[in-house]
């Protein structure tokens, strides 16, 4: 497997945002994913709280978690739907 090479100064400039709930595997495998590489995120819980479920699905157009934003610099977004790490890793390095 090969190894996710990350620019540090451009990953600064990106917010990245992961809607989960308290009992999501695949939300707790992304978020620990995430940690072990260093990379800074927000973790919103939609079972906690019913505004944030509206605003997932605004965002979003669904219910599913792990539900993740990617925010650049530009004001660009990316979103991705479950925890699939390859996407994950693209979507970090574009």
């Amino acid at each position: 497997m090969a190894e996710l090479s990350i620019n540090f100064l451009t990953l600064k400039s990106m917010k990245i945002k992961i809607y989960k709930t308290t009992t999501c595997p695949y939300c707790k495998m992304e978020a620990e994913y995430l940690v072990s590489k260093g990379i800074t995120f927000e973790e919103i819980y939609v079972d906690k709280d019913p505004g944030a479920v509206q605003e997932m699905i605004a965002e979003s157009g669904q219910m599913g978690v792990p539900f993740t934003i990617i925010t650049k610099d530009d004001g660009s977004k990316i979103t991705l739907l479950g925890f699939d790490r390859q996407k994950l890793d693209s979507a970090l390095v574009e």
